[in-house]
């Protein structure tokens, strides 16, 4: 049984799984607007992965007996801009996810919920590869710039990003 903070906590956090989710799903749009269906699907299988980190925390939070509330979801931005800043939002965006995950932390150690922070863990880590793999498409689009031989390139590397593997509990 989860305590009535952290119960609260993890509902905050089920919403800003979900605000991600849709911010995914707005940017796989928008890439397909500048005709870059690499970096569409790459943002589409996001999306499709954030979707299953939602599941796995919302599944949580019922198996210890706690309620789930969900809340209304923010609306994500329309455009954002070059392929570069996207994906710049994207890793800062990430960086933001991972501050919270690290607090859902602290608060389960100062509430002395072991099984939360078994649970957490995984999101701890999770959080380390989500950057890293965005450091990994960042790093190569500082380098080619606006080229769109460069860009072309990456589109066609992003879509062979195959989709996420279903969670097992």
């Amino acid at each position: 049984m989860i305590s009535a903070k952290m119960q609260d906590a993890l509902n905050e956090q089920v919403n800003k799984e979900f605000f991600s989710a849709y911010m995914y799903l707005a940017m796989s749009a928008y890439c397909n607007t500048l005709g870059l269906p690499g970096f569409a699907h790459w943002m589409r299988m996001q999306y499709e992965e954030e979707i299953m980190h939602v599941t796995k925390m919302y599944d949580y939070i019922m198996d210890q007996g706690g309620e789930v509330n969900l809340m209304a979801i923010e609306q994500p931005e329309k455009e954002y801009g070059t392929p570069l800043a996207i994906f710049e939002k994207t890793l800062e965006h990430e960086q933001y996810v991972t501050n919270l995950i690290h607090r859902l932390m602290d608060l389960a150690v100062e509430e002395r919920d072991y099984a939360t922070q078994t649970f957490l863990q995984w999101y701890v880590t999770e959080q380390v590869e989500e950057e890293a793999n965005v450091n990994d498409i960042v790093s190569p689009l500082r380098m080619v710039g606006e080229d769109k031989g460069g860009l072309m390139m990456i589109d066609q590397q992003l879509s062979g990003r195959l989709a996420p593997t279903p969670l097992t509990a």
